[in-house]
């Protein structure tokens, strides 16, 4: 199945190393992160385990849960948390789903054949309070992902659905954002209280609006 942004997201229940869970249930009204490894017991899984339980906080700052995937079964993933812990210094409580039959992996197209035939490529979706999937990140198996880049893209992408802007190129919260190309200059002005600096007539940044 090929999913592009904009799309539902597939529900499914799954075992987990906290029990049976319903995608959305387990969403809830918030935000999520579901992210694909390619095996258990392997390095740059581990790292990356280890750095999202570490900033557990900031996720849940963001309203956002997390849900990890893995096509070993649950006796080996709840060994490798163990793993985790000791070697990241840190408290995996995230449930990380036994995909051993590939249901998740087959519905978010985790497994790209030209990569591996069995195991998921490292494939990372965020998924709306709508259940429309917002943004979709795959990096090959040998590279460990940047995890405060998606917390950046978590700050942007809860900031544009709320407000009429955009973005910047590397971007940060606090930062000023461009306002959208559907609002006037004029419509802007009264729009955005703290200012607007017009540099051409599609190019215009204002302060971020919710702070």
């Amino acid at each position: 199945m090929s999913l592009r942004l904009g799309d539902a997201a597939p529900n499914f229940k799954a075992q987990t190393t906290i029990g049976e869970i319903d995608l959305y249930e387990y969403l809830g009204t918030g935000w999520g992160i579901l992210f694909s490894h390619p095996a258990d017991y392997t390095p740059v899984c581990t790292t990356e385990l280890g750095k999202t339980a570490l900033l557990a906080t900031e996720f849940a700052k963001r309203n956002v849960k997390v849900l990890a995937v893995s096509v070993d079964p649950l006796d080996k993933h709840q060994g490798w948390v163990k793993d985790i812990n000791e070697t990241q210094h840190c408290d995996v409580t995230f449930p990380i789903i036994a995909d051993a039959d590939r249901t998740v992996a087959n519905l978010y197209d985790m497994i790209h054949p030209n990569a591996s035939e069995t195991f998921t490529v490292r494939s990372l979706f965020i998924i709306g309070p709508d259940k429309k999937i917002k943004l979709m990140i795959i990096y090959p198996a040998s590279t460990g992902r940047n995890f405060f880049e998606v917390l950046r893209v978590i700050d942007s992408l809860q900031l544009t659905s709320q407000y009429s802007v955009a973005t910047p190129a590397d971007w940060k919260s606090g930062e000023d954002v461009i306002v959208g190309l559907g609002v006037s200059t004029e419509d802007a002005i009264k729009k955005f209280p703290k200012g607007v600096k017009v540099v051409k007539p599609y190019l215009r940044y204002t302060p971020q609006p919710n702070l």
